[in-house]
């Protein structure tokens, strides 16, 4: 399991903040979308029990693993919840290592070339470009000339007005956050329809295909 686990999947959830009791309910409006790939942040209030209820809730449905991982420590601990993967939003050799030790794949944060390449070497799956938005499209197309075999996931600022054209400038899948799932609102019935529209729409986002024009349920 590596990086094409991810790129199949073409979009990652990135959940920050959500309270224990919504996260079942927010994973299967996302599931009902086809966004099946979800990362519950570390600052998430019960982030481990949230990622062992998820993957106890359902299993091998949807790839859960842990995001905002800032030392080799808080890997270990996300995988032994259940974390098939560890992402970051910075550089640190030592959490891939961590990550590669119990075969789970790795995608630490990285910006400039250098940390790009580094991160590979050390052995990351695939490479978060974060904070996306920063550079946009333009900068990851030219990241990926000459960096053509390291897979590239950006994150920050995605949206559906630019996702697909991250897709298009080379990224091998999005992570998308508030965009997608905004844990401040209130999970009614309605919202929860939301989410699943709104995945719905990332992954045709992601496939570069016209995303349909329903308005916004409010």
């Amino acid at each position: 399991m590596g990086a094409e686990e991810i790129r199949k999947r073409a979009v990652v959830a990135v959940i920050r903040g959500a309270k224990p009791e919504n996260i079942l309910p927010i994973a299967s409006a996302l599931e009902a979308g086809g966004v099946t790939a979800l990362e519950i942040t570390m600052e998430t209030p019960k982030a481990m029990k949230i990622i062992e209820k998820l993957c106890e809730e359902f299993g091998n449905k949807l790839l859960i693993g842990a995001g905002t991982v800032l030392d080799a420590y808080t890997a270990r601990e996300a995988i032994l919840a259940g974390s098939q993967f560890v992402f970051s939003p910075s550089l640190k050799r030592e959490t891939i290592e961590m990550a590669k030790r119990y075969g789970v794949i790795s995608v630490p944060g990285a910006f400039t070339p250098t940390e790009i390449l580094s991160a590979y070497e050390y052995g990351a799956d695939l490479v978060k470009v974060f904070p996306a938005n920063v550079g946009g499209p333009e900068y990851l197309k030219s990241l990926a000339g000459p960096l053509p075999h390291i897979p590239l996931m950006p994150t920050g600022g995605i949206n559906l007005l630019n996702a697909s054209e991250f897709i298009k400038a080379g990224a091998a899948a999005i992570g998308a956050g508030s965009t997608l799932v905004d844990t401040k609102k209130e999970m009614t019935d309605r919202y929860l329809e939301q989410i699943c529209l709104n995945a719905k729409r990332f992954m045709q986002a992601a496939k570069s295909e016209p995303i349909f024009q329903e308005a916004p349920l409010t």
